[in-house]
């Protein structure tokens, strides 16, 4: 009696806190987490190490976010699954999207202060519901647009005073805007829609496309040879370390946005 009784309570411990800890708000507050400190530390390497290479970095980013994903594939965290020709040319394309939004981002950090990227930022929940209304046909309560206005508002009144940019990088912050809300959008209809790919999974479909597409892109500016020179004279271990921590927490900011997107909604990413 007392044996068969027994597996009871513990399978009951050990499954309360996983119930805990993997829900919407742990993602989505881990999201916020690591969004913020990338943001701050590609401005800190882009700044005080002088390494003014955004597509380059972009390039660590979206390599380390490959490997990072394929070691958890070799762990046995998800496993890959088969695609034809038609979502093989959708991941292409959403890589493209993902590419150009990194890209963009880090281009108009060199041309801005952190306080003006982040009040435009904000305004990315106002975007993502134009797309969705536009494309994808949904409708949103009354509150739902009187809720946003307090967050941008927040956002302004925290900034104020702090604010330095350029007419080019004031338009590739907008740009930037935009395509995040697209690739929020789109990221939740892959992992909610009909193909349903598992975070890490879409992560390493993506990744290697979206390395090479930024190498390319980099060559085609003429910065890949600039990183060369660069690195014969300047390069030093500190920075090497500070590159290869960069693309670590962009890997994981990957793949817990990616998660937060499927269990919440694009929405809800964007204001978060």
């Amino acid at each position: 009696m007392l044996g068969k009784e027994r597996p009871i309570p513990l399978q009951l411990a050990n499954s309360a806190p996983k119930a805990k800890i993997d829900t919407s708000y742990t993602w989505l507050a881990m999201y916020f987490f690591l969004n913020l400190s990338l943001t701050i530390y590609n401005k800190a390497i882009l700044s005080t190490f002088h390494f003014s290479y955004p597509w380059t970095l972009t390039g660590i980013h979206t390599l380390c976010s490959g490997v990072g994903a394929w070691i958890m594939g070799r762990m046995g965290y998800f496993t890959p699954v088969q695609l034809g020709e038609r979502e093989n040319m959708v991941m292409l394309m959403f890589s493209f999207l993902y590419t150009l939004n990194i890209a963009i981002s880090n281009v108009s950090l060199n041309e801005v202060s952190v306080a003006f990227h982040q009040v435009v930022r904000a305004m990315t929940p106002v975007f993502t519901i134009a797309i969705s209304i536009l494309f994808l046909g949904k409708k949103y309560t009354l509150l739902t647009y009187l809720s946003l206005l307090p967050l941008l508002l927040g956002v302004y009144m925290a900034t104020v005073g702090d604010y330095s940019y350029t007419a080019m990088g004031f338009f590739l912050t907008v740009l930037g805007t935009v395509l995040a809300a697209t690739k929020t959008v789109v990221t939740n209809r892959i992992q909610v829609g009909r193909l349903q790919l598992h975070p890490l999974d879409l992560l390493l479909r993506m990744s290697p496309l979206a390395f090479v597409q930024t190498v390319i892109f980099s060559w085609m500016k003429g910065e890949l040879d600039e990183v060369v020179a660069f690195c014969r004279a300047e390069i030093s271990y500190k920075l090497m370390g500070a590159l290869l921590v960069n693309g670590i927490i962009a890997f994981f900011l990957n793949y817990v946005s990616f998660t937060a997107n499927k269990k919440t909604s694009a929405l809800t990413m964007t204001v978060a």
